[in-house]
């Protein structure tokens, strides 16, 4: 019973995007193995993505699979948020036989999975680790899904030049990529545009103490009109419930990954906050459809855009096993580093000219009144955005 409830779901999914269900009785098997973070700091960003790639299969497998050919077996396990496990769990789904992998939303567990499917060939893609040395430090099986680090903190700086912003304080973490990089990315386009880095700090991240950092911004004689930072979940909610309990009534910036339910809740502590999406759900489009769907399918409305993001995942490797024509990993992966502007729910996707992390566009939200309203969805110029 649960198993035609799955694919009268999968079915009912793929009726909205106009996907025809067959059966999958003489499809051919592949396995894609997922090393990701059911548990830990990692959890509430790679389970909506991981959600959305399973609706994705569901629907692929109710027509034939990859392909209309190769029915999925998705193998997960978890990371526990931590990279040494991620490397474990990868190596048990390289050893199950998984043709393709799937690793977290963050660069260094992916990393550490890449690092053993690169000499194998396997093709891996990130949930939605956007650090754009994330690709290079690995070699050529791996790939971004989402809008790269550096082009998210150009969206950003442009948008706070375009509001007069001039002086930003960066509150940085060495303890993960995204954390220590995105807001250096944002401070080299601000300072090409004309602002000024005043000040920096940095926080351990899980410590819940920020009261450092708080008095070194409120000391500093040259006063920023604007914080920027990549903190997250506990994090974030931490950080901007001291900095507003001690006065500070100063901007906050942030990137992706406080797109999230827990951050929406903290209601006007964060009321200004600007971070940025995969997309928006504009009236009568695609994505709109897609959070229909997904709510059919859940049971429950998308938290964010990891969702749609882990969905087009699925997508790429169908086109991907489509122009392969075959389960072969290295077809997959050439065809995947060969797409252009493949038409997927947020809009069009690039890798062909790229070092494997995809041109997209970047949609700009903002907090305002517990709600999170659209800004505007762009891509930068290429031009403005800084190496890796």
């Amino acid at each position: 019973m649960p198993n035609l409830y799955r694919l009268h779901r999968a079915a009912l999914c793929a009726a909205v995007f106009g996907i025809a269900a067959v059966s999958t009785a003489s499809a051919e098997e592949i396995i894609i193995g997922a090393a990701t973070a059911q548990t830990g700091v990692l959890a509430p960003y790679d389970q909506p993505a991981l959600a959305g790639l399973r609706m994705a299969l569901d629907e692929l497998n109710a027509k034939g699979g990859l392909g209309g050919k190769y029915t999925v077996k998705l193998m997960i396990k978890d990371t526990r948020s931590d990279t040494a496990q991620t490397a474990t769990v990868a190596q048990e789904l390289i050893d199950a036989g998984a043709k393709i992998m799937i690793t977290p939303c963050d660069a260094d567990p992916s990393i550490s999975a890449g690092q053993l499917t690169q000499p194998l060939g396997i093709p891996t893609l990130t949930l939605c680790g956007s650090a754009p040395v994330l690709t290079g430090a690995v070699g050529d099986v791996m790939f971004g899904t989402y809008p790269a680090d550096n082009v998210q903190a150009t969206a950003v700086a442009d948008f706070a030049v375009s509001e007069g912003k001039k002086k930003v304080f960066l509150l940085t973490s060495p303890d993960t990529t995204y954390t220590a990089n995105l807001p250096e990315y944002f401070g080299k386009v601000f300072e090409k545009k004309g602002g000024a880095i005043v000040g920096r700090g940095t926080f351990t991240m899980g410590q819940p103490d920020f009261s450092a950092e708080i008095t070194n911004i409120k000391g500093l004689a040259d006063k920023p009109d604007l914080i920027m930072t990549a903190a997250y979940e506990p994090d974030f909610p931490a950080f901007i419930q001291q900095l507003r309990g001690a006065g500070v009534t100063i901007p906050v910036y942030g990137a992706d990954a406080i797109g999230t339910p827990t951050i929406k809740a903290l209601g006007k502590l964060v009321d200004g906050v600007v971070y940025t999406a995969a997309g928006y759900a504009e009236p009568g489009s695609k994505l709109e459809a897609f959070n229909a769907a997904f709510a059919k399918y859940a049971g429950h409305a998308p938290e964010s855009t990891y969702e749609v993001n882990g969905y087009e995942i699925g997508l790429i490797l169908d086109q991907a096993v489509k122009t392969a024509g075959s389960d072969d990993p290295k077809a997959i992966r050439d065809a995947i580093a060969n797409l252009k502007d493949f038409e997927g729910i947020t809009g069009k996707i690039t890798y062909a000219g790229t070092n494997r992390m995809p041109l997209r566009p970047v949609a700009l939200m903002r907090y305002e009144g517990g709600e999170q309203k659209h800004v505007e969805t762009l891509i930068p110029a290429a031009a403005d955005v800084p190496a890796p």
